[in-house]
């Protein structure tokens, strides 16, 4: 057990710690924003006018992307049924709507193949310090697994972190608290004794919901306001999280 203090609120008998990837250990936020353009420009190709209320809904604008809509959040099976809906109210069948929302899908990933995001300043060093001091570590976030195992093995942290979870297939995804009570037996630690570190909304819902000792948020860089709703404190770098015993 420890104890984290994180700017003046502290967080006493923590067994574990459940971090989000995207926007909170990785800075995806460029792979994500071209990612989300190709898959509405592939769908528009095959059905026309398609791709830009398309990117709206994944919530794309012009340079930025909202931390909070559609294609931050949500998993990827989410985004693909919203894909799918846009091309289902041109009148073609649900399934082959589904179907092409997939392939689309495929193809934008084959694209943009490569190294997967970079590690925020100093992830790697607050992780390191975290599993010295015997805490349970995992990664919970709404990519898929293998994208997760990927990303953790790509920047050395798979010997630190024992759970690298991601959201595979099925329609459960974040806010859903049986994702972080699921992570934690996985971990073998109490939701009551864990805590969940993430930058969006859904992360700290899906945590609260299910009971855990705590939520941290994130927001990189932001030293005052832009608070993560729904967390207990929020921090602009990782290495604001300091054990104090």
């Amino acid at each position: 057990m420890a104890t984290i203090q994180c700017r003046d609120v502290r967080f006493e008998n923590i067994a574990g710690v459940i971090f989000d990837k995207d926007g909170t250990l990785a800075n995806g936020s460029d792979y994500w924003l071209n990612l989300g353009r190709k898959r509405a420009r592939l769908v528009d190709a095959v059905v026309p006018g398609v791709g830009e209320p398309l990117s709206m809904a994944f919530g794309i604008d012009g340079d930025r992307m909202d931390p909070m809509g559609l294609l931050a959040v949500g998993s990827r099976r989410e985004n693909e049924i919203a894909a799918a809906a846009y091309i289902a109210e041109t009148g073609r069948g649900w399934l082959a709507s589904l179907e092409m929302a997939r392939q689309a899908f495929a193809e934008a990933d084959a694209m943009l193949q490569g190294s997967p995001a970079p590690l925020f300043p100093g992830c790697g060093a607050v992780i390191k310090s975290l599993a010295a001091a015997g805490l349970k570590l995992g990664i919970l976030s709404a990519d898929t697994t293998v994208r997760v195992r990927d990303f953790a093995r790509f920047h050395q942290l798979d010997s630190d972190i024992q759970l690298l979870m991601g959201v595979d297939g099925g329609v459960i995804g974040k806010p859903d608290p049986s994702l972080f009570l699921a992570a934690c037996e996985s971990l073998g630690v109490a939701p009551g004794v864990t805590l969940m570190v993430g930058d969006s909304p859904a992360d700290m819902q899906m945590a609260n919901n299910a009971g855990a000792a705590g939520c941290i948020g994130i927001r990189w860089g932001v030293s005052g306001g832009g608070d993560v709703p729904g967390a207990g404190v929020t921090i602009a770098s990782l290495d604001e999280m300091k054990i104090i015993s």
